[in-house]
């Protein structure tokens, strides 16, 4: 397995950070690579991928998520297999910092080599400067998800 961990200071209360993170459907919006998620309950979504040509499709489970502070989720079929966590943090009542962590398999050649070149470290962190200009050009969410899982 191997680990990405990046973080980001985005302007926006923490409520309006978490809110937003609860969209999985408008994940494409600020995600490189990441095509449609499907929604299919409160715990579950179904994921298409395109990243260097390769297509992927797999599912995640919400494993556990609190409130303006974390969710976490793993893979449970398809072609990824991870575990992760984004968890918020208030740094005043207009700011928070947003830290992603994800355990991953990489599968195949083309994978392997973006691992050992940094290349999945680069895109989660633009990922995340995405999500922060998504957010705050916005100035609000766009829904959230409040319930506890």
């Amino acid at each position: 397995m191997s680990k990405v961990q990046e973080s980001i200071d985005v302007d926006v209360p923490i409520t309006t950070a978490y809110n937003q993170w609860t969209q999985f459907e408008d994940f494409p919006n600020f995600m490189d690579g990441v095509e449609e998620i499907t929604q299919i309950d409160d715990r579950h979504n179904h994921w298409r991928t395109k990243v260097a040509g390769a297509t992927r499709e797999f599912d995640t489970e919400i494993v556990d998520q609190v409130p303006d502070d974390h969710v976490t989720w793993r893979t449970t079929s398809g072609d990824v297999k991870q575990t992760g966590m984004v968890s918020f943090q208030p740094i005043d009542a207009t700011h928070t910092r947003v830290m992603l962590a994800m355990d991953f398999q990489p599968e195949g050649i083309t994978e392997k080599a973006a691992d050992l070149t940094g290349m999945l470290d680069r895109q989660v962190k633009g990922d995340l400067k995405r999500f922060k200009h998504f957010i705050e050009e916005r100035g609000m969410e766009t829904g959230g998800y409040r319930g506890h899982l």
